[in-house]
C-alpha cells in the first residue's frame, strides 16, 4: 500500500484530544505501508460477496483495506484483546465503514456462528496446538460454497524466516501488543492434507514482501 493511502486509513486512528496517545496512528500507517498482508488478502477477496468473518481482527485494518479497494462484502471481526476492539470500533465509526461490526472473543473457548468466507490472519501460532485443530475444523465448517478460508501466518520450516518470525512475536508478547505468546507454527504439509481432506481447493503463496518474516498466504476454497 503506497504511504498515502495508509495514511489516509491511519488518520481514523488518530487520538481524539491534541496530545492524546498517537502510538496506534504510527503503527497502523507503518504497518499499511510495509506489510503486505492486506494487499494479498484484498487480491483473494476482490470479487467475493460471502460475508466475512475475520478471527483475531486486532485494530480491524483488513475491514479498511477492502472497503479502500472498493469491496462490499459483509464484514464481522472479533479479537479476545478488549481495547483493541474498542480502537477499532471507534476507527471504523470515523471512517464510515459500512456493514462492519467488531466483538469481543476468546476464540480459544467459544465462536460466533458464521457461514461464508473466515479470515484467519496472524493467529494459528498464537493457540496452543489442540485449540488451532479446533479453530480450523471449525473454520471450514463455515465455509459456504464459492467461499474461502484465508490465512496468512508463519509456517514451520526450518529456514531463517521462520527463526525471525517467532522472536519477533515473542518480542511483541514480551512488550504487550500482543497479549499471547507463540505456541506452534504449522507445518505446510500437514495444513495441506487437513484442507485436501475436507475437499478444499488449496494455494500457498508467500508474502514476505520486504519484511525477513517467514510469512505465507494460504487460500483454502470450497468449490461446491
Amino acid at each position: 500500500m503506497s504511504r498515502h493511502e495508509a495514511t489516509a486509513i491511519a488518520q481514523a486512528f488518530l487520538p481524539a484530544r491534541r496530545f492524546g496517545n498517537r502510538t496506534p496512528y504510527y503503527y497502523v500507517r507503518s504497518k499499511l505501508a510495509a506489510d503486505p498482508l492486506y494487499g494479498g488478502i484484498v487480491a483473494v477477496l476482490r470479487d467475493s460477496h460471502a460475508p466475512l468473518l475475520d478471527l483475531g481482527c486486532g485494530l480491524g485494518l483488513l475491514a479498511h483495506t477492502l472497503r479502500r479497494a472498493g469491496v462490499e462484502l459483509p464484514y464481522r471481526g472479533v479479537d479476545n484483546d478488549a481495547h483493541k476492539i474498542e480502537r477499532a470500533r471507534i476507527a471504523a465509526q470515523r471512517a464510515g465503514l459500512a456493514a462492519t461490526q467488531f466483538d469481543t472473543m476468546d476464540l480459544s473457548t467459544m465462536l460466533p456462528e458464521h457461514a461464508g468466507s473466515v479470515a484467519l490472519l496472524d493467529v494459528l501460532q498464537f493457540l496452543a496446538p489442540a485449540a488451532q485443530e479446533r479453530l480450523l475444523d471449525a473454520a471450514i465448517g463455515m465455509l459456504t460454497p464459492g467461499a474461502s478460508l484465508v490465512l496468512r501466518c508463519g509456517l514451520e520450516d526450518g529456514s531463517w524466516r521462520a527463526q525471525v518470525t517467532r522472536r519477533v512475536d515473542e518480542f511483541s508478547r514480551w512488550v504487550r501488543w500482543m497479549n499471547a505468546a507463540p505456541t506452534r507454527y504449522p507445518a505446510r504439509d500437514a495444513l495441506e492434507r487437513r484442507f485436501t481432506e475436507a475437499g478444499l481447493q488449496t494455494t500457498f503463496s508467500p508474502l514476505f514482501g520486504r519484511t525477513p518474516f517467514n510469512n505465507w498466504r494460504i487460500v483454502a476454497t470450497k468449490l461446491r
